[in-house]
């Protein structure tokens, strides 16, 4: 029996230009997240990653949050570390800008206000319900059936070749999905989980080589202290 850590990218760069970067914030994150697995001993015996920027600087950032905590702890200039990350292209995000555009045309302005904020979310929700059901088909982007299967794809990779501590860093769609998949749970579930879970957390599964099974969902053990109160963000 395993145990597999789904991580939430740390926060991005939500209403930029370029999305797909980590903020400072989500730096931070990133680091203080790998502390915690270190702090707690964990050990992980293989690493995969979505392969977009913020996956990427995700896992990197966990990485030096983990080998300073175990030298900090060990004082070893050479601590264990966590094993490189395959790259999965399916664990990527789905385009939320496609995905919005599929059921409003019209070009949107940039959130910059809570109303907006407000709007954003609510076509992203009112996409994805429509994308899930094969009634829009975002610009660019697979069916939601696909998108599904290279998440299962992923899964099904970890339950077949491993047996022992498994990170796997992606965004917050892919790990809705993987809850949902787990669960049998309907898809207005899986938008619902997609747009409450937070940066930095880690969704944890039990795995054999027949299934899956949750232990926990959206978790930030990392940020419980009160002086991280602060780093708590959702976009």
């Amino acid at each position: 029996m395993g145990n597999l850590y789904l991580v939430r990218h740390g926060q991005a760069s939500f209403g930029a230009e370029d999305y797909d970067q980590l903020s400072e914030q989500g730096q931070r994150q990133s680091v203080r997240l790998g502390e915690y697995f270190a702090h707690k001993g964990i050990v992980f015996e293989a690493a995969l990653r979505g392969t977009l920027r913020r996956h990427a600087q995700t896992y990197d950032g966990i990485c030096t949050g983990y080998a300073a905590e175990l030298s900090r702890k060990s004082g070893s200039m050479e601590p264990p570390r966590i094993p490189d990350a395959a790259p999965w292209p399916g664990l990527n995000e789905y385009d939320a800008d496609a995905v919005i555009t599929a059921v409003h045309p019209e070009p949107l302005k940039k959130p910059d206000s809570p109303e907006m904020y407000r709007m954003h979310f609510r076509l992203l929700r009112e996409g994805l319900a429509a994308w899930m059901a094969g009634t829009a088909s975002p610009a660019g982007m697979p069916s939601f059936a696909d998108f599904r299967a290279g998440i299962v794809g992923a899964l099904d990779h970890v339950k077949n070749t491993h047996s022992g501590n498994v990170l796997m860093v992606s965004s917050g769609g892919p790990i809705a999905t993987a809850v949902s998949y787990v669960l049998g749970a309907a898809a207005d579930v899986t938008i619902d989980l997609n747009l409450r879970i937070r940066n930095s957390a880690v969704t944890e599964f039990v795995f054999t080589p027949k299934r899956h099974m949750l232990l926990t969902y959206n978790t930030i053990p990392h940020l419980d202290h009160p002086d991280h109160a602060s780093w708590i963000t959702f976009a």
